[in-house]
């Protein structure tokens, strides 16, 4: 009995592991039409694969990224770490800028209340860098702009 229970143990192990030396399962990717009197072996032999979602799926995030976000700093959706390559603008003047978002246009930046004279020469030395796009909910949802999570 031990004897043929070792045998059934090392059988499956190597069964379970021919995935691993190459041989892998093809996978059906074709909707099936379940009719009273279909096998399955006939329904998994019918015809070639149709391709299920016919147009490509992009998510928010990605589709905001083809805009003006993608090139330049957005005020109303960066998160506070992509100010730091700007020079004098992080942690304090970024954290002002996030604070009062969201921004009509890139020189309503400018109109922050409580800006040294120092903090608006840095902000017109850098609009050119700046852009404003629609808040999205991808980015500003639960305090991402202030700790994206990357450390």
């Amino acid at each position: 009995m031990k004897r043929l229970v070792r045998v059934l143990v090392v059988w499956g192990l190597l069964v379970g592991c021919l995935g691993w030396l190459g041989f892998s399962q093809s996978a059906i990717a074709a909707p099936m039409s379940w009719t009273p009197g279909v096998s399955l072996s006939n329904a998994l032999q019918n015809g070639a694969p149709m391709l299920l979602a016919d147009e490509e799926l992009r998510n928010p995030a990605d589709a905001k990224l083809e805009t003006e976000f993608g090139q330049k700093l957005d005020l109303n959706n960066t998160h506070i770490r992509a100010f730091r390559k700007y020079r004098g603008m992080f942690p304090t003047l970024a954290s002002l800028i996030i604070q009062n978002a969201p921004y009509d246009d890139v020189e309503e930046v400018l109109e922050i209340p409580g800006l040294t004279d120092r903090q608006k020469q840095v902000l017109k030395d850098n609009l050119d860098a700046f852009t404003v796009t629609d808040t999205a909910d991808v980015y500003n949802g639960g305090d991402d702009r202030y700790n994206p999570g990357v450390y």
